[in-house]
């Protein structure tokens, strides 16, 4: 009887402790950066944005239009943006859109990183409740001079 009991206690242990993390709301979190070359990716001279305007938005599956979620936030003083997602959007396309730079300089949205697909259920085999945005970027209104000898070093090929 003891052994039973003592199995029984560790398999309710266990039903509490699943049921609670599913409790868990998710946790989407990103950085926002200035492409101070116009290279479309970070370098070692890319600065983070703090204080950038971020939504996360979620489209119904059939219209892929029909908006049926939207949360906003802003950087912190790294440039990373943390959202705190309470159910789960399964059925839905949802993207974290860059909508605001502060920096006058750097306000142009990159169009191929301005937004991020991101996966909002536990449907899809991601045990986790932590969930990662690709980073993603506005362009500076100049370039930095140190960029031309980045360009090399990051495309130059002995193949050419």
């Amino acid at each position: 009887m003891t052994k039973l009991g003592l199995l029984l206690l560790v398999a309710l242990a266990t039903l509490a402790a699943t049921t609670v993390a599913l409790d868990t709301p998710y946790q989407l979190s990103g950085r926002v950066y200035c492409d101070t070359c116009h290279f479309g990716f970070e370098t070692n001279v890319t600065r983070y944005i703090p204080g950038a305007e971020v939504h996360l938005e979620c489209k119904d599956e059939k219209s892929d239009t029909k908006l049926v979620f939207r949360n906003a936030t802003k950087t912190n003083e790294k440039g990373r943006f943390t959202f705190h997602v309470g159910e789960d959007h399964g059925d839905q396309y949802c993207d974290v859109v860059l909508v605001k730079s502060p920096w006058p300089h750097c306000k142009n949205i990159d169009p191929v990183r301005g937004r991020s697909r991101v996966i909002i259920t536990d449907l899809n085999g991601i045990r986790s409740f932590r969930r990662h945005a690709n980073n993603m970027g506005f362009f500076q209104d100049y370039v930095f001079p140190v960029c031309s000898d980045l360009y090399k070093f990051y495309f130059h090929s002995d193949d050419m």
